[in-house]
């Protein structure tokens, strides 16, 4: 039984929460957009208030490790990695796709679908992964450029829910396929972390503290500015 803190930041959405005993007692979320060094700390705040817990209390800071925005994890993971040093308390890490399916099976009980979760990384390529209705891996994680065929291969066997904010772009592709069903709505939060983070903690699957990085997938590419005169 722990006292952990959750934290979300690999998508556009900023969600905070802390569960108990493998029962969240609160979350705090922010849809505003490229406000995650902003947000983060005010909503971990608040969340201590909301739920008077204290600093040390915690008995662990979970992570949602990516793939995702790179600039958003390595928010994320610094203020995690930052708690954890301060507290002497142990780091957890949870694939972020996994963290949306867990998230949308904790509300979805009785479907039988497979769920794919996917996060835009731009023109029609997503990061993708698929789970079944366990959350348990089918495929692992990979960058995918989207095509009739992608996922022909579970198709051809089994439905499959497509969520997460990619699944809107690879809609009218998919779409007519047999097999395939969607939910544009379903949003990433910290909750989703709830069960597995509990089970990582009372197995002692943490983290190194000095070496752990975010899952990025991809490289990042810093593209220079397109301004007359300025060359870096």
């Amino acid at each position: 039984m722990a006292t952990i803190l959750l934290i979300e930041t690999a998508t556009p959405i900023c969600s905070v929460a802390i569960e108990k005993d493998g029962k969240i007692l609160s979350e705090c979320t922010s849809s505003e957009a490229n406000s995650h060094s902003s947000k983060l700390s005010t909503l971990i705040e608040e969340l201590m208030r909301n739920t008077q817990t204290e600093y040390n209390q915690l008995d662990a800071v979970c992570v949602s490790s990516g793939p995702g925005s790179y600039t958003g994890l390595r928010i994320g993971v610094s203020t995690a990695k930052g708690l954890c040093y301060a507290l002497d308390i142990p780091l957890l890490a949870i694939n972020t796709l996994q963290n949306i399916a867990l998230g949308y099976l904790m509300q979805h009980h009785d479907t039988n679908s497979l769920i794919c979760p996917m996060i835009d990384a731009r023109r029609m390529e997503v990061y993708a992964a698929i789970f079944d209705k366990d959350g348990n891996t089918v495929r692992p994680t990979t960058a995918d450029i989207v095509t009739e065929t992608t996922y022909d291969q579970w198709l051809n066997e089994n439905p499959i829910c497509f969520i997460g904010d990619g699944a809107a772009k690879t809609k009218p592709i998919l779409e007519p396929k047999e097999n395939v069903s969607f939910d544009t709505t379903f949003q990433i939060s910290a909750k989703g972390m709830t069960v597995l983070a509990e089970k990582k903690f009372n197995n002692k699957e943490f983290e190194n503290l000095a070496y752990f990085e975010p899952f990025y997938l991809k490289d990042f590419v810093a593209h220079k500015p397109n301004v007359k005169g300025l060359n870096i």
